[in-house]
């Protein structure tokens, strides 16, 4: 029904932004990926999702429109609700929700508070084809990715680094150069770690 809203940021937080369109303030619910992309007091553009439910009529906001359609995937899942999404993309950037889901990493999705091992599955077996398709990505390299940046993680955890850190840092070296091989992971998440 409403599908973006431009106009001037009121208020911003990292749950939700209040943004004055032609003297209607709009409450939006937002990631943390999207309040970080947010500028301070300037005028802005989110792209929009209106959930309608008996009790609520809840807008969220997207600074992108692939962060939106990551969104309405996973709320399409069963048992995947709107703030379970949003807290998905709170944690992961939509690129890596997709690699996660496309790479069938269940772990990595299950790490997201609200999910349990049975729903990681479900995402994965509702959308590993749609996403697959949808953002045409590739099976082969998304699953080679995944296990160069497992075997980098451990053995960056045995040299006695935290594995988040590291898991942030791999994935930087990772959208630089994707078909870095395990050595080079290694190297330079040293030098940056």
């Amino acid at each position: 029904m409403i599908t973006q809203i431009r106009g001037k940021l009121v208020e911003k937080n990292p749950t939700y932004a209040v943004v004055d369109c032609n003297g209607v303030g709009y409450l939006l619910h937002i990631s943390l990926n999207t309040y970080s992309s947010l500028p301070n007091d300037e005028y802005v553009l989110l792209y929009t999702h209106l959930s309608i439910r008996e009790d609520a009529h809840t807008l969220y906001g997207f600074s992108t429109k692939m962060e939106r359609e990551v969104f309405l995937l996973l709320t399409s899942v069963s048992g995947v609700g709107p703030s379970t999404a949003r807290t998905m993309l709170s944690s992961m950037t939509s690129q890596e929700v997709q690699q996660a889901i496309a790479s069938e990493d269940v772990k990595l999705i299950q790490s997201v508070k609200g999910i349990g091992a049975k729903t990681a599955q479900r995402v994965i077996v509702d959308l590993k084809d749609k996403v697959l398709k949808t953002f045409d990505l590739d099976e082969v390299s998304v699953v080679q990715n995944n296990t160069n940046k497992e075997e980098a993680l451990s053995a960056l955890e045995v040299l006695g680094f935290v594995r988040k850190q590291a898991d942030k840092v791999i994935g930087g070296i990772l959208k630089e150069t994707p078909d870095a091989s395990v050595e080079i992971l290694i190297k330079q998440a040293l030098k940056k770690l």
